[in-house]
Order: structure tokens, then C-alpha cells, then sequence
């Protein structure tokens, strides 16, 4: 089995169990928080700032890595979701809490939601997330980028960097 695949597996696992623990319904910082070995507090658009000298932070996706959104009039606390695969260098599957919409039930956690980067200098200062209810990507959301969390997170044992194998390949 490809040690992405184990990952993956791992992180499904206690997203699942993390669950259980909010019945109300998830924030998303306190859901990212949960699930990602960052210690970082308070609204979401706040995490990048917080994270200077704590954490590295960069333009590239990785998996564990948290992709910041910045605040705007349609999401004033911004928001934070959680890479759970890369793609492409420009597309990248999240797990996230309070991103459905109002009919979906604020609070609902989902994973493998699509992310693309649209920024035009690809550094993904400027994302769409896909929408279900029109079958496309949703509105621009300007974003400040990645929060690397450690490579190992000794809460859930999980290496979050790992590569993964190749298809095909041993391992």
C-alpha cells in the first residue's frame, strides 16, 4: 500500500473520532487545530501572522500543511483548511470545518474538497474552492499562503510530509 494511501488512511481515522468529540459542529480554526499539529489560537486570519518564527510558512502546498484565507467581507474571521493531498502545483485536496453552506449545516467538517490556485504569479495568494450546489469553483477567496506543521505529530503519530510512492513502484 502507498505510504500516502496509509496517511490518508491515518488522518480519515482521527478526523472521524475528532469529530465525534464536537457534536455542535465544528469553527474551522478549532477543527484545524484539532487535526493538524499546529498550536495556534483565535480567528483564522490570524494564524499567519501567529505563526511567524513558530512555524514555516511558504507559497508551495504540502501535505499537513494549513492554507490561510485571508479576512473579507464575505468571511471576516477568514479561514483555514488543512492539505491532505497535492494534486498538482496548483491543486491541492483539504479537510475543513465550516464551509458548507447555511442550508449544509455550518459546523460540518468535509474532506477532500478541491482548492485551486488562480493567482496570477501560481502562489496561491488567490484560491477558489469547489462549490457542489452550482458544480464549479466558488468566489475568489485572497489567501496568505502555507503554515508547515512539523513533519511529525506525536499527538496522532502521523508523518505528515511523507512522500508518497509512485504508483507501481515497491513500498
Amino acid at each position: 500500500m502507498r505510504k500516502g494511501a496509509i496517511t490518508t488512511l491515518a488522518a480519515l481515522v482521527i478526523s472521524l473520532s475528532a469529530c465525534s468529540a464536537q457534536a455542535g459542529g465544528w469553527q474551522c480554526a478549532t477543527y484545524a487545530r484539532e487535526i493538524a499539529p499546529v498550536e495556534l489560537r483565535g480567528n483564522a486570519w490570524t494564524w499567519w501572522q501567529q505563526a511567524a518564527g513558530r512555524y514555516d510558512r511558504g507559497q508551495t502546498p504540502k501535505i499537513g500543511a494549513v492554507l490561510v484565507f485571508k479576512r473579507t467581507p464575505a468571511m471576516p474571521a477568514g479561514h483555514v483548511a488543512v492539505v491532505r493531498r497535492v494534486i498538482s502545483p496548483r491543486e491541492v485536496l483539504v479537510e475543513q470545518a465550516n464551509w458548507a453552506t447555511r442550508a449544509g449545516g455550518r459546523g460540518k467538517v468535509t474532506a477532500g474538497d478541491r482548492v485551486i490556485d488562480i493567482s496570477p504569479k501560481n502562489d496561491w495568494t488567490d484560491v477558489r474552492v469547489w462549490y457542489a450546489p452550482v458544480n464549479d469553483f466558488g468566489r475568489n477567496n485572497p489567501s496568505y499562503g502555507f503554515i508547515y506543521a512539523p513533519d511529525y505529530d506525536p499527538k496522532t503519530g502521523i508523518q505528515w510530509n511523507a512522500e508518497e510512492t509512485p504508483p507501481g513502484s515497491p513500498g
